[in-house]
């Protein structure tokens, strides 16, 4: 299993290093900088109130499948047309409190249509992930890493042609932005059904309520859990839209995006550890098997790169948000930094996240997500008044560093893993080490003739990481030797 880990993991990065850097970096950023901050935090207000309430388009469905197809692979025959249809329904249903819930909270009609459509983006979002689901489940990897980045390969050439090519003429417009995704996800979400159909035995749709309610059953502790994750992950830009002025709390939204999209591409390399941990450890929990070695060196990979990538955010954040933005340079710094150090709790949680999920531990990580809950929201009441988009970040820091204590010791406890305190002891040697090189190399006054000050930082955060990653692998955090033998060896 740690050699098809390794191989697939290796796959899933390349082609998510490909191309995801591309469409934050490329085409997400530029539309802020174009459009400007508040247009953007308008957008991105509605655009996480309709991933709040994403869950009711799936109730843990794909998780609970995930792990039923891992286990046992003819479930697909059994299950997928009947859930498909549910996929559906559940859709109607989630229009239904989307849009009940906005016209409750006052949203007027231009919200209105712009949160139509990306609830429409939503639900070929969710039939896409379940579609990867029965696809990873089977474990055949590879395909699920194409499908993983097509929506947004698609995304780059139909906003890069927007943007670039400007086919409509008169200035870039946001809702623009919105329908290339909603084209670029029903493409994928076609593509993802016609592959599964060549798996599955799919003759015909069939509507089963015992089947329906036998699943919603089952699948409700895993709805929850994600209800719960959804409200602490995603609710602060609405937050500072609902406890501020509209106009203020839309710039506030617009600057929190600014210091989130670094986050949030950090954050998809965690993910994918995510989804492929999830079948495996499934698997190997159903055969007995030991899971310590695979906890060990995904956790090692995993948190050797969020060091790297923290300290330099940490050091370099205003270097960061000039080379990227255009405006709100000092009132984005923080708010990058501390959402960025929050990427360890955030890396933590999707390693021994995935583990408890896939040994059924649903009922402790409920009560993990809701004080969680508990905690985003009432520091959010607390410091966003005062402190606005900086304090949410603050907040979402202190949660996600909760969160990560509690499934750390959760599992600890369950699974009995062996406390390694010789790992221990170089991981915090290793963390010491390159979080001074970050402070140093940012306080040096290195001038290069030809180049402005603002290349030069950047060009040293670059060297700094590059001296980290080459520090980790003589620390063998990471040793290219145990990899390959893992490789080497047949599964």
């Amino acid at each position: 299993m740690k050699r098809k880990f390794l191989v697939n993991l290796g796959f899933l990065l390349f082609l998510n290093f490909l191309i995801k850097p591309m469409w934050i970096f490329g085409i997400d950023r530029t539309v802020q900088n174009t459009v400007g901050v508040g247009e953007y935090g308008f957008y991105f207000v509605i655009f996480n109130f309709s991933l709040i309430f994403n869950i009711l388009l799936d109730l843990g469905i794909t998780n609970f499948n995930n792990r039923n197809i891992a286990q046992s692979n003819q479930l697909l025959n059994k299950h997928f047309s009947g859930i498909l249809v549910l996929k559906f329904f559940l859709g109607f249903l989630y229009f239904a409190v989307i849009f009940l819930v906005a016209l409750l909270v006052g949203y007027n009609n231009m919200q209105l249509k712009i949160l139509g459509i990306l609830g429409l983006n939503q639900l070929f979002l969710s039939l896409i992930l379940y579609f990867r689901s029965n696809i990873s489940g089977l474990l055949y990897f590879k395909t699920d890493s194409i499908l993983s980045i097509l929506d947004r390969l698609l995304m780059i050439v139909f906003c890069g042609i927007l943007l670039w090519a400007n086919p409509f003429e008169g200035p870039f417009r946001i809702q623009w932005f919105i329908y290339a995704q909603t084209l670029a996800y029903f493409l994928t979400a076609i593509i993802g059904f016609i592959i599964v159909v060549n798996y599955a035995r799919f003759r015909k749709l069939n509507w089963n309520w015992p089947f329906f309610l036998m699943i919603l059953k089952k699948s409700a502790p895993f709805a929850l859990l994600f209800l719960l994750m959804a409200f602490y992950s995603w609710l602060n830009p609405v937050l500072l839209e609902t406890i501020l002025e509209e106009k203020v709390g839309n710039d506030e939204a617009g600057i929190y995006a600014m210091g989130y999209r670094l986050l949030d591409a950090a954050t998809m390399i965690a993910f994918l550890f995510a989804g492929l941990l999830m079948p495996i450890f499934s698997k190997m929990i159903k055969m007995n098997e030991p899971i310590g070695e695979i906890v060990k060196l995904s956790f090692t990979l995993i948190i050797t790169f969020a060091v790297i990538v923290v300290a330099g955010s940490v050091f370099y954040a205003h270097d960061i948000m000039t080379l990227l933005y255009n405006s709100h340079i000092e009132e984005a710094t923080p708010v990058f930094r501390f959402l960025m150090i929050g990427f360890l709790s955030t890396s933590m949680t999707y390693i021994f996240g995935s583990l408890l999920t896939a040994n059924g531990n649903l009922k402790q990580l409920n009560i993990i997500a809701a004080i969680s809950v508990l905690i985003n929201f009432s520091m959010n009441l607390i410091l966003v008044p005062h402190l606005m988009a900086l304090g949410s970040a603050i907040a979402s820091f202190a949660t996600l560093l909760f969160t990560a204590i509690a499934q750390v010791f959760l599992a600890q406890r369950i699974f009995r893993l062996k406390i390694n305190i010789k790992f221990l002891i170089t991981l915090s040697l290793f963390t010491g080490i390159v979080f001074m090189l970050n402070f140093i190399s940012s306080q040096l006054p290195v001038q290069l003739q030809g180049f402005s000050e603002q290349s030069v930082q950047i060009g040293k955060l670059v060297a700094v990481a590059l001296i980290s990653s080459i520090i980790a692998f003589g620390m063998k955090m990471v040793s290219i030797r145990s990899m390959l033998t893992i490789i080497r060896r047949e599964t």
